[in-house]
């Protein structure tokens, strides 16, 4: 089994203050930053870009795991991997050739994630999954911070991992969405290794992001 991983999403963080919040991730031991990238258009969202993740890449020595919400996605990926990014996922709707995508983030010798929304199934990306490094599994629609966790996900992560078992295919499972102390046992049984999670890390337990880490990484 896989270890547990936790990827704190700054979606929740204190905006005003974001790098001294990422300096507060890695002491608290965060095993990476999840960064939301919205456009507005591919969700109902706005929020950061290359020139703001370059500038907290400076602030921390851990890697940036950053999900481009973006569309289209293909002519940015550059741009986000020069800013920092370590690993970028990116959606299938958002790109007109996934594998050409895929192709140009490995180039640019970046760790490859695919994000599945709610609707979408396994079977648009199984045919790349021994070209990426991870699938992030999404267990609400994206756009906001906030949301309820989607139980109905919890299938399709059993089904990543049924595949991984029956493929030999190595590659992580990520869940996003909604992440808390009761239902992080659920996607982790469920399969999944990595867990995103920001509400529940900068608002549970008085703000105690160290404690809360730690609680969700031994769910």
């Amino acid at each position: 089994m896989k270890k547990i991983q936790i990827s704190p999403s700054i979606l929740s963080a204190d905006f005003s203050q974001l790098g001294i919040e990422i300096k507060k991730l890695e002491e608290a031991g965060a095993d990476m930053i999840h960064v939301d990238v919205m456009d507005g258009h591919f969700v109902p969202n706005l929020t950061i870009g290359p020139p703001v993740i370059k500038a907290l890449k400076k602030h921390s020595s851990v890697m940036f795991d950053v999900h481009l919400m973006i569309s289209p996605v293909h002519k940015y990926i550059e741009a986000y991997s020069e800013a920092g990014a370590d690993i970028i996922t990116i959606h299938p709707e958002a790109t007109d050739d996934l594998k050409s995508s895929i192709s140009k983030i490995k180039k640019l010798n970046k760790k490859v994630g695919v994000s599945l929304n709610p609707e979408t199934k396994i079977d648009i990306i199984q045919n790349v999954l021994d070209q990426i490094d991870l699938v992030l599994v999404m267990s609400v629609n994206p756009g906001f911070g906030g949301q309820k966790f989607m139980p109905e996900i919890l299938s399709k992560i059993k089904n990543l991992k049924k595949i991984q078992e029956e493929t030999k295919i190595s590659f992580d499972i990520e869940v996003d969405g909604g992440i808390n102390f009761e239902n992080s046992k659920l996607v982790i049984e469920a399969g999944a290794n990595i867990l995103v999670s920001g509400t529940t890390i900068f608002k549970s337990n008085n703000g105690d992001i160290k404690k809360n880490i730690e609680l969700l990484k031994s769910s």
